[in-house]
């Protein structure tokens, strides 16, 4: 197998806050520039590895945004297909694979919102946002020993979160997003957005703030 080929392989299914999160799971490290390297020698095995170990980061981000299963799963679909094509532009001296892979799914992501709107001239970037609230999560990190009662409290937390995500003004959101849910540096933030981490820096803070004066006209419904 060759990524350089145009057949993609199939289709693979400051301190911070501490908000219900899709934060990292604890990995070891991962050789990433190795692991493209020998996706580019025809390695089927690495391009698996690779896959698995960056598709719940890309689903998260792009469920975040859309709010949509359905969405975020085609979508996740979507970027590895364009990773596929594109792994020969990686370049480690410019910045880390997460940061690259997240660079690519914010620039897929901005145009599915884009072609949204031309589809529907109602839409804007809030389009999927206001969808029941029993559309399944990412899969959060759940420490085994909580209780019924703690888990479904997690889950209730992580509800108002995402509702309150929903009414952040967009170029905030994403800024909260990538630091607080993402956990990504405003180094690796800046890249991606294509901003100084000056500006970065403001829209985090402008952006908590917001979600946080969301999040405390609703604090009562958790007990």
């Amino acid at each position: 197998m060759n990524p350089s080929s145009n057949t993609p392989p199939e289709r693979e299914g400051g301190a911070r806050r501490q908000w219900p999160a899709d934060r990292r799971a604890e990995t070891p490290e991962i050789d990433f520039p190795g692991l493209v390297k020998r996706c580019l020698d025809g390695d089927a095995a690495a391009w698996t590895e690779l896959v698995a170990a960056q598709q719940r980061r890309v689903y998260a981000l792009c469920y975040r945004f859309t709010a949509s299963s359905h969405d975020a799963e085609d979508l996740t679909q979507d970027v590895f297909i364009k990773v596929y094509a594109n792994l020969r532009t990686f370049d480690a001296a410019k910045g880390s694979f997460p940061t690259w892979i997240t660079t690519l799914t914010r620039n897929l992501l901005v145009d599915h919102f884009r072609r949204s709107r031309q589809q529907r001239s109602t839409d804007s970037l809030d389009a999927g946002w206001d969808q029941g609230s029993d559309a399944p999560r990412p899969e959060p990190l759940v420490d085994p020993r909580s209780t019924p009662l703690q888990h479904a409290v997690r889950r209730q937390l992580e509800s108002l979160v995402q509702n309150a995500l929903a009414r952040v003004s967009p170029e905030l959101r994403e800024a909260v997003i990538l630091r607080d849910l993402q956990d990504m540096d405003y180094k690796e933030i800046a890249q991606v957005l294509s901003i100084p981490q000056g500006t970065v820096k403001s829209r985090i803070s402008r952006g908590r703030a917001e979600l946080a004066r969301l999040l405390e006209r609703t604090k009562g419904q958790v007990m």
